[in-house]
C-alpha cells in the first residue's frame, strides 16, 4: 500500500499494512532535523514518511491587507503582520512563533460595522492550481488535507475578541450572529473549494476545550456554534460523500463529543491526554468515530524517555485494539521536545506495525 491507500484504509475502517505516522515541528525542531540529519533540502515530512500533506493555502480573491489599516488605527508598527482576515499579530523578541493578536472588530458597536468587514472571498479563479495540486500529491502516493483548523468559533473570536464576543452572546445575541454568519459564510466557501479540488481529508477545528474544563456551556455551544459546524460539513458531503472530516479541539471536550459526532465529524483529534482519558473516551465513542493524536506534547514527548514515548504509544494503539486510531502527537512539537523522542515515537509505529 501506498502512504496514501495506507491512511485512507485505516481512516475507512478497513484492513491496513502498517501504523502511519504524523507529526508537526516548530521552527527551532526544524533547524535540529536539518542539523541531526545533514539533510539541507529534504523536508522532514519526507524524510519521517509521514502519511499525508497539506494542500496549498488558499489565496484570497483581494490580497491587498491594507483595506484593515483603518480597524487597526494606532497599532500598526513593525511588529505588527495584518492576516487574510484583517486580524494583526504582533511579534515581540522572546514571543518566537507566537504572537499577540490584535482584533479588528473588538470596537465595533452596530450590526451594521460587522456586515460592512471586508472579509476575503475566495474561488477558483484565484486558486486555479489547485486541484492540479493535490493530484500531485495524489500521484506521490501521500493523502492530501486541506486545513481549515480555524473554523467558526476561533476565526469569530479572532475578529471580535473572545471577550467580547462571549459578552455578545450573552446580552447581543443579533451583533453575535453577524459575526457568526459572517465567518461560517466564508468557511463554507473555504470548505467547498478544498472539497471540489478532490482532498482526501478536510480537517475542520476550533478549541472548545481548556485544560479541565469547556470554554463554555453545552447550551451556548448547542445555540451558537454546532448548528453552523453541522451546515458546513452537510454542505461538503453534499458534494464529496466520501471525504473525511477531522475536527480539531484543544482541552477537555468530552461534554461535546456527541455534538461533534451529530455535526458529521469523523474523525476527532486530538484527545488530549493531560485533559482526557483515552481509554475511557474510545470505549465510548470508538464505534461512532475514530481518533487521530492522543500521544501528549505537554508531558511524555517533551519530559518522558524515548521508552516512555514508545510504550505510550504502542499502549495507546493497543487500547484501540478493534481500530479507529491515527496515532500522532497531540500537537506542535515545540523546542523543549528531544530529538531522540522524536525519532522515539517514529521507530515505535514501525516497530508495532511489524508486530501487526
Amino acid at each position: 500500500m501506498t502512504q496514501r491507500e495506507n491512511l485512507m484504509a485505516l481512516l475507512r475502517r478497513q484492513p491496513y499494512e502498517f501504523v502511519p505516522t504524523d507529526l508537526m515541528l516548530c521552527p527551532a525542531l526544524e533547524e535540529e532535523y536539518h542539523r541531526r540529519t545533514g539533510e539541507k533540502d529534504l523536508p522532514y515530512q519526507d524524510y519521517f514518511q509521514l502519511a499525508w500533506r497539506r494542500a496549498p493555502e488558499l489565496i484570497p480573491d483581494d490580497t491587498d491587507v491594507s483595506r484593515f489599516f483603518p480597524y487597526h488605527q494606532g497599532r500598526i508598527n513593525p511588529a505588527v503582520t495584518i492576516d487574510e482576515w484583517g486580524v494583526g499579530h504582533e511579534s515581540t523578541p522572546t514571543s518566537m512563533h507566537m504572537t499577540k493578536m490584535l482584533f479588528p472588530l473588538e470596537d465595533a458597536q452596530e450590526v451594521e460595522e460587522i456586515e460592512q468587514y471586508p472579509l476575503p472571498t475566495y474561488s477558483t479563479t484565484s486558486n486555479p492550481q489547485l486541484a492540479q495540486k493535490v493530484e500531485e500529491l495524489h500521484k506521490r502516493g501521500l493523502a492530501s488535507v486541506g486545513n481549515m483548523q480555524c473554523t467558526i468559533w476561533e476565526t469569530s473570536w479572532y475578529l471580535r475578541g473572545m471577550e467580547n464576543l462571549m459578552m455578545d452572546m450573552l446580552t447581543d445575541e443579533e451583533m453575535a450572529a453577524a459575526v457568526f454568519d459572517k465567518v461560517t459564510e466564508m468557511s463554507i466557501q473555504r470548505a467547498l473549494l478544498y472539497a471540489n479540488a478532490g482532498v482526501d481529508i478536510l480537517f475542520l477545528g476550533d478549541d472548545i476545550g481548556m485544560q479541565n474544563s469547556v470554554m463554555m456551556s453545552r447550551d451556548m455551544y448547542m445555540e451558537w456554534i454546532q448548528p453552523r459546524l453541522k451546515r458546513l460539513i452537510s454542505k461538503v458531503k453534499e458534494v464529496r460523500p466520501d471525504i473525511i472530516v477531522f475536527y480539531h479541539s484543544c482541552g477537555y471536550i468530552e461534554p461535546f463529543i456527541d455534538d461533534l459526532i451529530d455535526a458529521g465529524i469523523d474523525v476527532l483529534n486530538p484527545i488530549q491526554s493531560e485533559c482526557m482519558d483515552f481509554e475511557q473516551i474510545y470505549n465510548t465513542f470508538h464505534d461512532r468515530v475514530l481518533f487521530h493524536g492522543t500521544v501528549g506534547t505537554q508531558t511524555v514527548m517533551p519530559f518522558g524517555t524515548p521508552q516512555q514515548v514508545k510504550e505510550t504509544v504502542w499502549h495507546n494503539l493497543d487500547i484501540a485494539k478493534e481500530g479507529g486510531l491515527f496515532v500522532a502527537p497531540t500537537h506542535l512539537l515545540e523546542p523543549e521536545v528531544p530529538w531522540e523522542n522524536i525519532v522515539a515515537y517514529v521507530e515505535a509505529c514501525k516497530e508495532y506495525s511489524q508486530k501487526k
